[in-house]
């Protein structure tokens, strides 16, 4: 579906002349049919059953109100065991799920040590299936563990390298209004990727200067140089002549309702050299080391338990008892 369709979509749906189709749907199944494709051949009708049995576990969820795993969390699953699939025929030789033991699963989990609990997790929910039907004797995942501590073990930025991204935001104009904001937004105010992708026009205060983030209980107030970068941004929003309610407008996006794709977040910060994740975890664990770690969690209208993770294990040195 073009621009063109979607726009006609977005209007026809938006007045109640017309219901929704069911395009996204369609994208969706054509992901998870390609993941099941790149499966080799005697281990591909497990996974497809695998993924019939989620699906019908999504459309139960959503039939009966509660919460159905999304799309994206599905194809994530089934990427997990195109790969699980792939290294095992190619690195084991082996091309059966009922050959599948323990020493397998250790091989593939240590191929992404940083992925290993979600792997693990996803590993997991696909044996239990297999093993009730009856397509494994044992299940393979029974016995591990995640073997991970609990704490933050990210990269973060230098002093340095905060004041040079901070200076290319504010200062360079060649710099895309996208990437200021985004960079901004985490660099200063700790906000995620799908924070700044879903803020739209109607949360920005112009009065107070204060913008209203994500599931954050109380409006966050700008610094003049956080309120120039997202009025540089508005200022090119305005050029698309878009109905589109969010501040971050795209070509793709411009003709309908929709928010950035993800996929163009996790991109828009290439440029400058560092990730979204890495920007934002400088401003938490600078913050959570400083003030009370639950002050931080009220504030950011996050779990108390998150923000210990970025707790570090340090002791200020006015703590520390005297010689």
């Amino acid at each position: 579906m073009g621009s063109f369709a979607r726009a006609l979509e977005d209007f026809f749906t938006r007045n109640g002349l017309a219901l929704p189709t069911d395009q996204a749907d369609k994208l969706a199944a054509g992901r998870r049919r390609r993941r099941i494709e790149a499966v080799p051949g005697s281990m591909r009708p497990a996974v497809s059953a695998f993924d019939t049995s989620r699906m019908r576990a999504q459309d139960r969820a959503r039939r009966a109100g509660t919460r159905p795993r999304s799309d994206h969390t599905l194809e994530t699953a089934l990427a997990t065991m195109r790969d699980l699939a792939l290294f095992l025929a190619t690195k084991q030789n082996k091309d059966d799920w009922a050959l599948v033991d323990v020493h397998d699963i250790e091989a593939f989990l240590a191929t992404l040590p940083k992925a290993r609990k979600r792997r693990l997790t996803v590993l997991r929910q696909f044996f239990r299936f297999a093993r009730a039907h009856k397509l494994v004797l044992v299940d393979p995942t029974l016995t591990l563990t995640v073997k991970e501590a609990n704490g933050f073990r990210g990269r973060t930025l230098t002093l340095d390298q905060q004041r040079q991204l901070f200076q290319r935001w504010t200062t360079d104009e060649r710099v895309h209004p996208h990437e200021a904001l985004v960079g901004v937004l985490a660099l200063l105010h700790g906000a995620s990727s799908a924070e700044a992708r879903m803020l739209q026009v109607g949360d920005i205060d112009e009065v107070a200067q204060t913008v209203r983030l994500g599931k954050r209980p109380h409006p966050v107030p700008l610094d003049p140089a956080s309120w120039t970068v997202l009025q540089r941004c508005l200022a090119h929003r305005v050029a698309w002549r878009t109905d589109n309610p969010h501040v971050m407008v795209t070509k793709g996006t411009k003709a309908g309702q929709s928010p950035a794709s993800t996929a163009y977040l996790s991109h828009v910060l290439d440029d400058c050299g560092f990730p979204p994740r890495m920007i934002r975890s400088t401003r938490l664990v600078d913050l959570v080391n400083t003030m009370d770690p639950k002050l931080v969690a009220a504030a950011f209208g996050m779990d108390p338990q998150a923000t210990l993770i970025y707790l570090a294990d340090h002791v200020d040195p006015g703590r520390l008892p005297g010689p």
